[in-house]
């Protein structure tokens, strides 16, 4: 990739994909695309406070138990 990566891809490790599944690479992308919009939002919001701060922490941080749950799922060997 020659581009910098977007918050949301380094959150979700995007380039950090050992056996190349490409089911690993759409469930990053999915999240990475979330995690960006959230951060969109978030830049646009005119005012901040406790609670929206509080707020945007914890969508991320689900964000990403989220992804790499998915991930873990999609490559479960059992």
């Amino acid at each position: 990739m020659d581009r910098e990566l977007t918050f949301g891809e380094k959150a979700v490790g995007y380039n950090f994909n050992p056996s190349n599944d490409p089911d690993v690479q759409e469930l990053k992308a999915l999240y990475a695309a979330v995690i960006d919009k959230q951060e969109a939002i978030k830049a646009k919001r005119q005012q901040s406070d406790y609670m929206t701060n509080t707020l945007d922490g914890m969508a991320l941080r689900d964000a990403m138990r989220a992804q790499m749950s998915a991930v873990k799922a999609a490559t479960w060997q059992g």
